[in-house]
């Protein structure tokens, strides 16, 4: 068991978080905060890679008094920084929600069969919207004076790093698309664009230490590559696991499942094997998200919404809520997909519209869930979840409810700082792998049993749920085409 005090930084999509973590998986001390994104018209979305290191600076400060013995980072990932050779950012980073590059994912998924696909990635993953290379064509196509400045296409993790240590690197598993079953670069992919390869950073192991912090409080202390946030998060929560099935709750809804069987499933990940852990994931696109966007369109409080939520029972006013507000991820992977309520009527009020939210986005979980089992072959009847959209327990009855199986709430309220910490431990050697490390440091605290009855309800208007979402498609398209008569032409 760790004896030493490790320290956890997650680059996440609202807010960078930190903590001290021991060796009881407790957090000796802990910081967050938030820094805004841009977001232009449908598609453009942003945030200013300074913001970020700035936040991880602020942290480090506000740790100064502790011994800790390494560091490790985590991050969204999808999201990419076109770094200059002096490491600076040349522009602000594209977001994972950014659909810009939609034309360029289409054009580009078009050049690759299904069988490269499952030779490559063991599963027929799109390339959207996304994915590095969509990016990088957009750029060389409508920035080229950037893409002609550019040294490395970074995500957010590898940006802080490089400012910490002074170390270009990147780890294989974040770079969903790009690497292979063997945790390598796939040649036939960079050649998609020409340039790609020459731009893409040198893969380390998660673990491994990469360098030393340059300077402030904890300089010369080891840095380890760390890993983007859906996986640190999954297997903080409980998917070191063989079998396991896992549910993170933030910006968007992430469903994993650990199983080293594999079913080519359309619209699930499946990350290659690492440290003796094979992750199925599926990643929406709106979860956490949806509920702010709600908030703030009625000026509400996150608290005030749960509490509409917990005292307005569902009723024959409340509505269907597609929760599309960006497009989806999986396992539609659809950018063009967008919201909507079906059913709203004279007696709907904003408590029913409220709940009509939360349902609307554990449906999303749940369809991206039975992706997962499939893809996996493995159904469980309990899942292991994490993050800080569970600190709803309205939210976590109706997932519950929605999803027809019980959910075990890890006491951690942010995997994310966890998972990056405990690959710090491994990294210099206070545990042997991740499922000791979760044995020692993965408390749950809270569970929630599906009831009989509102499982009954939820399984029919799941299917209401799903034909919704393929009517929804085509209207959506052609409404866009209608808004915007100029670029649709």
């Amino acid at each position: 068991m760790a004896q030493r005090l490790t320290l956890g930084i997650d680059v996440g999509t609202t807010s960078v978080k930190a903590g001290v973590i021991d060796a009881t998986g407790q957090v000796v001390a802990q910081v967050a905060q938030s820094y805004p994104t841009t977001r232009v018209g449908a598609q453009i979305v942003e945030q200013n890679p300074e913001d970020w290191t700035t936040l991880i600076n602020n942290a480090l400060a506000a740790f100064a008094g502790y011994d800790v013995s390494a560091i490790g980072l985590t991050s969204q990932v999808n999201t990419h920084v076109f770094v200059g050779h002096d490491g600076a950012a040349l522009m602000p980073a594209i977001v994972w929600q950014d659909g810009r590059a939609g034309a360029e994912a289409a054009a580009l998924d078009a050049r690759v069969t299904q069988e490269q696909k499952l030779a490559w990635w063991g599963a027929p993953m799109p390339i959207d919207a996304s994915h590095a290379c969509s990016r990088m064509a957009w750029v060389a196509k409508n920035r080229p004076d950037i893409w002609d400045k550019t040294r490395y296409v970074m995500l957010p993790k590898d940006y802080c790093l490089l400012n910490m240590t002074g170390e270009a690197t990147t780890d294989p598993l974040s770079n969903i698309g790009l690497v292979d079953n063997d945790l390598n670069y796939i040649p036939q992919v960079f050649d998609l664009v020409a340039g790609a390869a020459g731009r893409a950073a040198p893969l380390a192991p998660i673990c491994q230490i990469i360098g030393k912090m340059r300077n402030g409080p904890f300089q010369g202390v080891p840095v380890v590559s760390g890993t983007m946030d859906a996986w640190a998060g999954l297997v903080g929560t409980g998917g070191a696991r063989d079998r396991s099935t896992v549910y993170l709750s933030g910006t968007s809804e992430i469903m994993g499942i650990s199983s080293h069987e594999v079913v080519p499933t359309p619209g699930a990940i499946v990350f290659p094997q690492c440290e003796g852990v094979r992750l199925h994931a599926a990643p929406t696109q709106s979860g956490g998200d949806a509920k702010v966007w709600f908030a703030q369109a009625n000026g509400l409080s996150l608290d005030e919404l749960t509490d509409l939520v917990a005292d307005a029972p569902r009723s024959s006013a409340t509505p269907l809520f597609l929760p599309q507000l960006q497009g989806e991820r999986a396992p539609l992977w659809d950018a063009d997909l967008r919201a909507a309520f079906l059913g709203v009527s004279r007696q709907t009020g904003q408590a029913d519209l409220a709940r009509a939210v939360y349902e609307g986005v554990a449906m999303a979980a749940r369809m991206a869930l039975e992706t997962l089992q499939s893809s996996a072959n493995v159904c469980g009847d309990s899942i292991a979840c994490g993050g800080g959209g569970f600190q709803s327990a309205p939210w976590n009855q109706i997932r519950a409810d929605v999803m027809g199986v019980e959910l075990n709430v890890l006491a951690a309220k942010e995997p994310g700082i966890l998972g990056a910490a405990t690959m710090a431990a491994i990294g210099v050697g206070d545990y042997t792998g991740f499922e000791q490390a979760y044995d020692a440091l993965a408390v749950f605290d809270r569970s929630y049993v599906p009831n009989p009855e509102r499982v009954a309800q939820y399984n029919d208007l799941y299917a209401l749920y799903q034909e919704a979402i393929s009517l929804n498609a085509d209207l959506g398209k052609r409404l866009t085409r209608v808004n915007n008569p100029v670029s649709a032409s």
